[in-house]
């Protein structure tokens, strides 16, 4: 696996000294959000299909870095709830590992991350999901893939997934998203990846998998960093 970090985060973390998103450790040596340990962790994940039993209808293959556990689990949270906005570099760069994996030899790719719902965004401080396309996009323009992240659906308000059972769930993620308009063509012979955290059920990929295809965007594969392991298959 490639550096994990950057100049920007190890400053953050320099400057605003931060327990290990991972562990929560605080001791000499913790740069990039990550502790020695955690990142020896997460370089030691491989990217592998996965497939949630049962597979909800219209859910794309899909290849996971890892189980939904450990300093990967943790390092989500902490960028998704606790506000740890400098670990998307190297979050990102995790999921350009994925991508490229699940792609194969290196085509034209595009990105699609599933959009945050306008209430998470402002929460979060903007769209958790895009600024890991953006920083996996940049990590994979550098190994030489022709990448572009489009934005084509735009997320409705739904419930409270917590909430619900499993058929709530699928029923709440088959309305979730709409296409926006003029829909961004994917490019000649590339590969049209959908971004996502975390697959637990499968069903809000499959969403985004039924809007997409109309608009001639037909997911090839689908590309996450956890997926829970009471649904994985590894």
């Amino acid at each position: 696996m490639p550096d994990l970090g950057g100049l920007w985060s190890d400053l953050t973390d320099l400057v605003l000294p931060a327990g290990c998103a991972g562990c929560g450790a605080r001791a000499v040596g913790i740069r990039r959000g990550f502790c020695p340990g955690c990142i020896r962790e997460l370089e030691s994940l491989r990217p592998a299909p996965t497939r949630p039993t049962p597979a909800p209808a219209d859910l794309p293959p899909c290849v996971a870095l890892g189980p939904y556990a450990g300093a990967l689990r943790e390092g989500l949270l902490a960028y998704k709830e606790r506000g740890r906005h400098g670990l998307a570099r190297p979050l990102g760069a995790l999921l350009a590992e994925v991508v490229a994996v699940a792609v194969g030899p290196v085509r034209p790719v595009a990105l699609v991350p599933v959009p945050d719902t306008a209430p998470a965004a402002r929460a979060r401080y903007g769209d958790h999901l895009d600024r890991l396309a953006g920083h996996a996009a940049a990590r994979l323009r550098g190994a030489g893939w022709p990448v572009r992240v489009l934005r084509p659906l735009r997320a409705l308000p739904r419930p409270d997934s917590v909430a619900l059972d499993s058929a709530g769930r699928a029923a709440a993620a088959e309305s979730a998203f709409r296409l926006r308009r003029p829909v961004p063509p994917a490019g000649r012979n590339a590969a049209v990846v959908v971004l996502d955290d975390i697959v637990t059920t499968g069903v809000t990929l499959a969403a985004v998998s039924q809007v997409l295809q109309p608009a001639g965007m037909t997911p090839n594969v689908a590309a996450v960093l956890a997926a829970t392991q009471k649904r994985r298959h590894w």
